[in-house]
């Protein structure tokens, strides 16, 4: 099964995992460090944001290093774009409506 950048974000322990990684390059030890879940089960993520290449794996020496895809996340900004455009008109339609209250009480 092909995962995709949506299945991964859906997932809270796999976004706390980006948000770490966004700061800092991190061994999988250093990351399970910072949940409560096992070891374990902080690679099943690990692995899944692989696969979606939210994350990047580099070996130095004896470690093996994780670094944030930022450029994967563009995806995940392309589609919110469309969102985007809406939420914006319909907050300027809300102001037009608050300012035209606001007009009237004064």
């Amino acid at each position: 099964m092909r995962r995709d950048v949506f299945q991964a974000i859906a997932d809270p322990t796999r976004r706390a995992i980006i948000s770490l990684l966004a700061l800092q390059a991190m061994t999988p030890n250093a990351i399970a460090e910072h949940f409560q879940s096992s070891r374990q089960a902080v690679s099943k993520h690990i692995q899944i944001l692989s696969e979606c290449q939210l994350v990047n794996q580099k070996q130095t020496g004896r470690e093996i290093y994780y670094h944030f895809n930022a450029q994967k996340m563009k995806e995940v900004d392309v589609w919110m774009d469309q969102f985007r455009v809406l939420w914006e008109t319909r907050f300027s339609q809300l102001d037009n409506v608050l300012q035209n209250l606001k007009n009237k009480q004064s």
